[in-house]
Parts: C-alpha cells; structure tokens; sequence
C-alpha cells in the first residue's frame, strides 16, 4: 500500500451474521464468517456493528489478553462481569476492559422496548497476562462535535480509558460541510468506521458502516457531507 493510500471496507461487503436476536456485520473475520483479505488491521482484530433485540444478549463467556471497548450506538447495554462490575452502558460512553489473564462477562440488552446498537472492538494488546481491569466513561457530544476527541489511549490521557497497545481511539460528529483535519504522523496507521451518516475522507466518499485503513497516514481531512459520526484508530 502506497503512503496516505486509502482503502475503503465498503459496509455491504463485510460478514453478515443474523441469529434472530442478533443482527451482526463483521469488519474482520470473526466466527463462522472467515475472509483472510480481512483478518484485521495493525494491532486492531474486531469491529463488530451489532443490534441486539430487547431483552437478549450474549451469557456468561471467557476472554483473555485481549483489549475490548464497546461503543453503544443506540439504545443500553447492561454488562456484568467476574471482577465484580455490573454498569449499564448508554450512547456517549466508552467501555474498556482488558481481559488480560482471563475474565468473564455477560452482555444483554436491558430494554424490553427496544433494539440496542454497538460497535464491538477488540485490540491486541502489547503485554499478555495482564491483571484484568474495567473502565467506562462518558463523553457528552458536544466534546465530539466537529473534533476529534481521544477517548482511549494507552496512558489515559485527556480523560481517555487506557489500554495496553500502542494505539488511540478518537470519535467525532461531524456536521454537514465542517471539515475536521487530522494530522497523522507518518509512521503511524489509521482506521475509520464510519458509525452513521456519510462524509469524505480526503476527497473519498464514505457512507455508513464503511470502514478505510491508511498505511503510513499524513494529513486526514474529513468533511461531512451528513450528520456524521466516526471513530477513528490511530495505530502503531
């Protein structure tokens, strides 16, 4: 991949999975869905765009040495998990855990009127066997909005949740003809999602669902087109 070349993971190409209570859209094989073009980006593995239906969700199941952050789109997630936490997750929060040496955790839709949306995102982490820790913040839209705001990071800086890897997540909103500039160094990778709307990405267009990955990134330049809302990987 040339520098600053943008390669776009068009939404409708990515893994379907569809179980009745669960609607999932896979940006990297995950599961039964295997595409080896598509096993992952950097130290990034899994973005999963998930809708569960009101009142269903995924038991009681293991993880290891793996970096999981949920972003709810819409609606709640109730999470419960062997460290002891039991939270409810809601648009504008951002949810770390990293597994580490071994947890356990249950995710279930608390709503009975309602589906709920998430991206699901697993990152490799850098050091294995770690303690296993939790964290959740919130981050009202007016700190996205027509920005970029750090909200996971490997030191926790700006108020971000922390994370063992050399990577940071940043979200923005951004509104139609606003253009946000990222400037990326030229060492580094980024990955966009695009979480709803359509905007373009130095002159690419890019609509929900869509996904890009730049190899050795420069300046980024995004530009809504409509009401939009990304999240952005910047990664070693």
């Amino acid at each position: 991949m040339k520098t600053n070349q943008i390669v776009i993971r068009k939404a409708d190409e990515r893994g379907v999975a569809e179980h009745g209570w669960l609607h999932s859209r896979f940006s990297f094989s995950f599961a039964e869905y295997y595409d080896p073009r598509h096993m992952g980006f950097q130290s990034l593995r899994v973005i999963n765009d998930d809708i569960i239906e009101p009142g269903e969700g995924f038991g009681t199941h293991p993880h290891e040495n793996m970096e999981i952050i949920s972003y709810v789109v819409e609606g709640a997630l109730e999470h419960r998990d062997s460290m002891g936490n039991g939270s409810v997750v809601r648009p504008n929060d951002v949810q770390r855990m990293s597994a580490g040496s071994g947890i356990t955790h249950s995710e279930f839709n608390p709503l009975d009127d309602q589906p709920m949306r998430l991206l699901q995102i697993w990152i490799k982490p850098n050091e294995l066997n770690v303690e296993p820790s939790y964290e959740q913040k919130h981050y009202p839209p007016e700190e996205k909005t027509n920005t970029l705001k750090l909200v996971a990071s490997p030191d926790g800086a700006e108020g971000s949740v922390s994370m063992h890897q050399d990577a940071r997540l940043y979200a923005s909103i951004i509104e139609p003809g606003a253009t946000v500039v990222k400037q990326t160094e030229s060492s580094r990778n980024v990955w966009v999602q695009v979480v709803s709307g359509k905007l373009t990405l130095n002159g690419e267009l890019l609509v929900a669902g869509d996904g890009a990955a730049i190899e050795k990134a420069g300046p980024l330049a995004f530009t809504g087109v409509e009401p939009s809302e990304i999240l952005v990987f910047d990664l070693a």
